[in-house]
């Protein structure tokens, strides 16, 4: 009994695996412009949480900073809904005006 039960345990184990691998192949690669973007996300948050540590930014302004971030990076995925997964020249030179405007605060 423990053995059948083991084994099909281990079977669904596989295909749960299986689906998972599947569905992660089939997602579409980023857009360039939509990569530019979050790679710079990403670094800006990098940015807050050094200047955080290092003790040149108080943590209601790093809370601050990265929640203007994440609204940025939501307006991006907003953006790319509607483009099937792309993003316009002038949407992400909008974004890339927003993250200026956050980079500054940064300093």
């Amino acid at each position: 009994m423990n053995i059948k039960r083991n084994a099909l345990l281990a079977i669904m184990g596989l295909v749960v695996t299986g689906a998972g691998a599947a569905s992660a192949s089939a997602a579409p690669l980023a857009h360039p412009a939509r990569a530019e973007v979050n790679e710079r996300l990403a670094h800006q948050d990098y940015r807050i949480d050094k200047a955080r540590v290092e003790g040149r930014m108080t943590a209601a302004k790093a809370w601050r900073l990265h929640r203007a971030d994440y609204r940025v990076h939501m307006r991006e995925v907003r953006f790319a809904r509607h483009h099937k997964g792309h993003i316009s020249r002038f949407e992400k030179a909008r974004l890339n005006h927003q993250e200026n405007r956050i980079s500054h605060r940064i300093g």
